[in-house]
């Protein structure tokens, strides 16, 4: 390969945690048939066949809260743990977003101490709402207070939102739901204020954004026209989109990446996989895609450009 990337949107499935959610109800999650398998030699092979270094893993959604605090805060201690010894024991090759027990506040500040004090967590993964609780939530202030005193990487992923009985029309809710429900915690993220009043916060948005791309100008004159004065934040909508990173899961082209461009720099676009929720050879086949698509630029590739972005957000994962 010309270069290699750094995966900032990478899921791992241990075992234990597959049979902890199916029991927990989540037998056909997000509407999918089931689970996919993984395992870390078949992750290792995905990464080494397509010339990627560093996978940064999170789980997915349904998340580790369905609706027990005190068994969500140890199924949170005991995923972070887990995947923070994959890190130790493939050194160079892994990196981890630690997962909270959300809703629970007090959980996760407990959990965000652990994993960056003890494990050496790369940054959080926040799912886009936990049970109605949407990121623009006042509860979840102090979440992001310790976040932003950080400088914390919050990798965003969606989930199921709370009117999917109705509103997925029976389909699998990846396709569209999650689409739409980045869109929408984004944008309750940008109306409150969260960006502006918490600058520390480095925060990647999945898919090339969702919706939020064709959205922007709509959500930027929203804002403008019906928040109360003297409650706006002290930047407007794009700006505070502008602000933030976009990785490259899934269809990025012919058509989300150049969307994307009309409204972010090529400097906050980075290189994502979604293996292994994205099956091993539609991985393959967005990568090829990638590599073969129009570089933002005559002096780049997606490759180094992607990686040199993600670089200023990872400085200690350097590519082999």
């Amino acid at each position: 390969m010309a270069s290699c990337l750094i995966d900032v949107h990478a899921h791992h499935l241990p075992d234990f945690y597959v049979q902890q959610v199916t029991a927990a109800g989540h037998a056909h999650p997000d509407g999918m048939d089931g689970w996919p398998s993984w395992s870390v030699r078949d992750h290792l092979d995905l990464m080494d066949r397509n010339g990627i270094d560093i996978a940064m893993l999170s789980l997915s959604s349904p998340g580790v809260h369905y609706g027990d605090d005190k068994a969500a805060r140890l199924l949170a201690r005991r995923v972070n743990e887990y995947t923070a010894e994959l890190v130790r024991d493939h050194p160079g090759r892994f990196g981890a977003f630690a997962s909270l027990p959300l809703p629970d506040v007090d959980g996760a500040l407990e959990e965000i101490a652990f994993a960056f004090d003890q494990l050496g967590a790369d940054g959080v993964a926040l799912l886009t709402h936990t049970h109605g609780v949407y990121l623009g939530d006042a509860r979840l202030e102090p979440v992001f207070a310790e976040l932003d005193r950080r400088k914390a990487v919050v990798f965003l992923h969606p989930t199921s939102p709370v009117c999917w009985e109705q509103s997925a029309l029976g389909r699998p809710r990846p396709m569209v739901e999650y689409i739409f429900d980045t869109a929408r915690t984004v944008t309750d993220l940008v109306m409150v204020g969260v960006l502006t009043r918490r600058p520390g916060l480095r925060v990647i948005v999945p898919h090339c954004g969702g919706a939020v791309p064709v959205l922007a100008d709509r959500i930027n004159e929203f804002m403008k026209l019906f928040l109360p004065a003297g409650t706006a934040p002290a930047q407007d909508a794009v700006q505070q989109l502008q602000g933030l990173y976009y990785d490259m899961a899934g269809t990025a082209f012919p058509r989300q990446v150049p969307a994307l461009l009309k409204l972010v720099d090529p400097d906050r676009v980075l290189f994502g996989s979604d293996y292994c929720w994205t099956p091993a050879p539609l991985a393959d086949a967005h990568i090829a895609a990638i590599d073969t698509a129009a570089p933002p630029t005559e002096d780049t590739t997606w490759r180094t450009l992607t990686t040199a972005n993600a670089l200023r957000l990872f400085p200690q994962a350097p590519p082999r």
